[in-house]
């Protein structure tokens, strides 16, 4: 999956992933984080999800990625605010009202970019990617976040060959196998999400799941 893919479908204005409202597993299990209280909430490949702001009057710093200018434009504008610009390494860093975002490719950030991060909040970063794509991913998130980080993480699971992705279906066993390696992991809950996603019915879905996990990264995991 090459970068053009996202740009276009910003550019396009097809944008079927993004959720008009607040995630509902954020509101019920973002508790479970004590280290979100610490430092910075990273949110990768955030587009112009309305979760950061939910995240912000909690009383969180926030910190996104995002690819597109498109995605980064759109989430200030809509919310009624103007960032300042600055130019930090190979980003452009938009910030306004406790909430940065890093307009670039995620795979550039380094552990400096992500040195204040305390916790990681991935809704739909992990299913957007391919599976060629989601361990290099995995291993590069793990590499640059702080040791103790904790990870409250969304995914997909459903019969792959019934649809074809983004989102993509993303086991219990394959997260077990990502990060399984670098991080203590808790499946938080597990829920039924078909009834509640008539466009996957519609494309012939028979099984959605949507699995929440909190992840907390081990000291010394990488060593």
């Amino acid at each position: 999956m090459k970068k053009e893919f996202w740009l276009e479908r910003w550019e396009r204005s097809e944008i079927g992933f993004h959720q008009g409202e607040i995630n509902p597993y954020l509101l019920r299990y973002w508790q479970e984080l004590p280290a979100s209280r610490s430092g910075e909430v990273f949110v990768p490949l955030c587009g112009k999800s309305l979760d950061m702001l939910w995240l912000r009057q909690q009383g969180c710093k926030v910190l996104g990625v995002e690819l597109s200018p498109i995605a980064v434009e759109d989430f200030f504008r809509e919310n009624g605010q103007s960032p300042s610009h600055a130019s930090s390494g190979k980003f452009e860093c938009c910030e306004a009202d406790g909430i940065r975002i890093l307009c670039g490719d995620f795979f550039d950030l380094t552990r400096q970019d992500l040195a204040k991060v305390s916790a990681v909040y991935d809704r739909a970063s992990l299913v957007a990617l391919p599976p060629e794509m989601r361990e290099r991913y995995a291993r590069h998130l793990v590499e640059i976040l702080p040791p103790g980080t904790q990870i409250m993480l969304i995914a997909f699971d459903y019969p792959q060959a019934e649809m074809d992705g983004p989102p993509f279906a993303v086991s219990v066993e394959e997260v077990e196998a990502l990060y399984g390696k670098y991080a203590e992991i808790r499946l938080l809950a597990q829920e039924d999400a078909l009834a509640q996603n008539p466009r996957f019915q519609q494309r012939g879905m028979t099984r959605l799941q949507e699995n929440i996990f909190l992840l907390t990264l081990r000291q010394g995991a990488l060593i």
